[in-house]
């Protein structure tokens, strides 16, 4: 439950700085936890999408222009943005996430069956934390620690612009937040639970398929749909290169799925009762990926799609000592409602906020 880490005072959580999803008819504004504006430094995003195709490993594809209201392709004449060298031997390393598509459709309704019903009712506290404790032990060590505590090269400081992750409870999406955990990011969420209202559709239009885990980095102007090349990028481009930890690529396949087997589908499907629409301000969930009581709140963001700030705090973190200014101590998971104003640092309490606070019952 807890964490470490080294972290500048720059996350200050009263900012007016603001953030815009660059897409187009589905623009989403929301109060940065940042003291600094960063679309200062925000170069204007060309929105590409990247595929696969017989001669190239990735290839620029047109995608719906942010500003362009009559929904027209970008003109072939726009700059070609900086696309990362995936290594040649990717395809056999990992697997991704596309087998897995019609799997998942078919696991989510089952799992449903199985997962307590109502997420919003009164929970078994005791099998909760029981089934996602056994889930932890089934991922360690991935998604438990930060590597800049064990080397120097690993590049310590956040992107200028946040990451985006598309994602929900499913194996290959996990593999993508173990990463992030493990290179110490802080990166936006928006969870695209089966039966979504608002992200899955913006997947599908500036990539063209829904399928997941779906990454953006405005920083270098490039779209990732699959998990194994997501995973490969960030190491390269935020780790100088160094390759993730042993077996995090390869242990998806085997131990990948447990998770998602023992939390009986928690955080893939979108809760019946939420909100339809986004909160203006993003929430802020402060918690490592391989937590157990963290899964928990993050399935439930999940089943609201409830889009946040992920600040992950796992041992070597460089954020514990925020965490510790704001909460008083390095427990996970601590949430910061933005558009509330609540701070809570037990998930117990942090659930049944969830769903009183954004359900359409209650607006």
């Amino acid at each position: 439950m807890s964490s470490s880490a080294a972290c500048s005072s720059a996350s200050i959580l009263n900012s007016s700085a603001r953030i815009q999803v660059p897409i187009s008819n589905f623009s989403f504004y929301f109060q940065s936890s940042l003291d600094y504006n960063p679309n200062s430094r925000f170069k204007k995003y060309k929105n590409w999408a990247f595929s696969r195709n017989f001669r190239d490993r990735y290839h620029p594809r047109k995608c719906l222009h942010q500003e362009d209201k009559s929904s027209q392709l970008l003109s072939p004449q726009e700059k070609t943005p900086n696309v990362v060298e995936i290594s040649s031997d990717d395809k056999n390393v990992g697997i991704g996430s596309s087998p897995s598509t019609s799997f998942l459709s078919f696991l989510c309704p089952l799992l449903k069956l199985f997962s307590g019903g109502d997420p919003s009712k009164e929970r078994n506290y005791f099998l909760e934390e029981a089934m996602s404790s056994l889930s932890t032990l089934a991922r360690f060590p991935w998604g438990s620690r930060s590597l800049i505590e064990d080397s120097q090269t690993i590049n310590s400081v956040d992107p200028p612009i946040r990451l985006q992750l598309f994602e929900f409870a499913c194996p290959f999406c996990r593999r993508v937040r173990e990463a992030i955990t493990e290179l110490d990011l802080s990166v936006e969420i928006y969870p695209c639970p089966k039966g979504s209202v608002r992200h899955r559709e913006v997947v599908r239009r500036l990539g063209g398929k829904e399928q997941f885990p779906f990454l953006i980095d405005p920083n270098s102007e490039i779209q990732l749909y699959e998990s194994s090349d997501i995973v490969k990028y960030l190491f390269q481009k935020y780790g100088k290169g160094r390759s993730p930890s042993t077996g995090l690529l390869e242990s998806t396949i085997v131990t990948g799925w447990m998770p998602t087997l023992l939390r009986a589908g928690r955080g893939m499907t979108l809760w019946e009762k939420s909100r339809k629409e986004a909160p203006i301000k993003m929430l802020e969930l402060f918690s490592y990926e391989n937590n157990p009581y963290a899964r928990i709140v993050r399935e439930a963001l999940c089943e609201l799609e409830l889009p946040y700030i992920l600040q992950n705090v796992a041992k070597g973190s460089k954020r514990a000592p925020l965490l510790v200014e704001i909460s008083g101590s390095k427990e996970v998971p601590y949430l910061v409602d933005h558009n509330t104003g609540q701070q809570i640092g037990d998930y117990k309490r942090i659930i049944p906020y969830l769903f009183e606070t954004y359900s359409a019952v209650n607006m």
